[in-house]
């Protein structure tokens, strides 16, 4: 079965592309508003689920799809932190992660049809979901630092205002967890979840995951 990622993001097509499995892209334009009283798990496994459920949904007519989707939010203090509105969010949310430990959650989700189905209920779309969370720590870079990665509109569409593998501002001391997940896809995650639907990677992936991130997570949780 074809296999569609449901994002816009140029982090996941490129963490996606070392799993070796040929994918296509079909954006699933959702409302990505906290409901009120979610908390930050359950958000971001909502939201992945919704996007991969929607994306199925619409080819599901046309072929037969595997649908991976996923969300990433930072939580600090309890707090979700997504994608800044504008320019005085992005400097916000920066200065108070400055020198402040936080998580980064990501939620992966997969839609498909499973093959035992009879034709009568070729309509029933399947999710399969997880979560990995990461522990991440900020080094203590200065205001001006700030003003000039706000300046270059890389914090605009990241959740909580930054990019770990941003080479020029590097903003994160360090972090326990999945370096491709804190990015926006933990590969590990992925390719268990892809593998339930059938489709296993081609290639050696935790090779291409390390020589794409310099840190690959072994961990399937």
């Amino acid at each position: 079965m074809p296999l569609i990622l449901a994002s816009r993001s140029p982090r996941r097509h490129e963490l996606l592309a070392a799993v070796g499995i040929p994918f296509s892209v079909h954006v699933a334009d959702i409302d990505e508003s906290v409901l009120r009283n979610e908390l930050p798990a359950p958000h971001a496994l909502r939201l992945a689920e919704t996007k991969a459920r929607v994306v199925a949904q619409y080819l599901s007519d046309e072929i037969d799809v595997v649908v991976l989707a996923a969300d990433t939010i930072v939580v600090h203090h309890n707090q979700i932190l997504g994608k800044p509105s504008d320019a005085e969010a992005a400097r916000s949310m920066l200065q108070s992660l400055r020198r402040s430990p936080h998580q980064v959650i990501t939620a992966v989700a997969v839609a498909y049809q499973p093959d035992h189905l009879s034709l009568h209920e070729r309509d029933c779309i399947q999710i399969a979901s997880a979560l990995h969370t990461s522990e991440v720590a900020m080094r203590p870079y200065s205001d001006a630092e700030i003003e000039t990665y706000v300046a270059s509109g890389d914090p605009m569409d990241k959740a909580g205002a930054y990019a770990i593998q941003n080479s020029d501002f590097q903003p994160v001391a360090g972090f326990s967890g999945c370096f491709a997940s804190i990015m926006g896809l933990p590969l590990a995650v992925t390719v268990e979840l892809l593998a339930g639907t059938g489709l296993t990677p081609d290639v050696n992936w935790r090779q291409a995951c390390a020589t794409l991130t310099g840190n690959c997570c072994q961990h399937l949780s």
